[in-house]
């Protein structure tokens, strides 16, 4: 059985602050999309994280930048956007950014109609959390898919 302290987390040199993700191990290294993925998975799996800051960003200044980053977590097939924040934190708009809470909230929303999946993590700890989680799944399932295939061509 695959334990979480043998896999080894991307996390992308670009990353600022970034999650916390053991007992997961990590190597820095560059990824063309997202943040995170799994060592000998990164054909599989990524991760965006977001800051709310950076969310708002990305919904305003930088969409057209960020939209090309979707497109590209699209081809994945394991992916997600975690985001720093929570849904009535995003709906209130407390924050110091011309862009509207409905701006936000439909860009998520429409995101997640193009097949992103979105978890709001609430805050930074959260996100590590869901994070972690997420990639020890993904490659737990591929660990077993593997072992099932060898067992099957041995048998042949």
């Amino acid at each position: 059985m695959l334990k979480p302290s043998e896999i080894i987390a991307i996390v992308d040199t670009r990353e600022i602050n970034a999650w916390d993700l053991s007992p997961l191990a990590h190597e820095v290294a560059t990824l063309e999309t997202g943040d995170y993925s799994v060592k000998g998975l990164e054909h599989v799996i990524r991760i965006e994280r977001k800051s709310e800051s950076d969310l708002l960003s990305c919904v305003g200044g930088e969409r057209e930048r960020f939209e090309r980053e979707i497109q590209r977590l699209l081809g994945f097939p394991s992916r997600a956007l975690i985001v720093e924040s929570s849904w009535t934190r995003l709906e209130s708009g407390d924050w110091r950014s011309k862009v509207t809470s409905n701006s936000v909230i439909g860009s998520l929303l429409g995101w997640m109609a193009l097949g992103l999946p979105i978890i709001l993590a609430d805050n930074h700890q959260h996100a590590a959390l869901y994070a972690r989680r997420l990639l020890f799944i993904v490659a737990r399932r591929r660990y077993k898919e593997n072992v099932a295939l060898s067992k099957a061509v041995s048998k042949t």
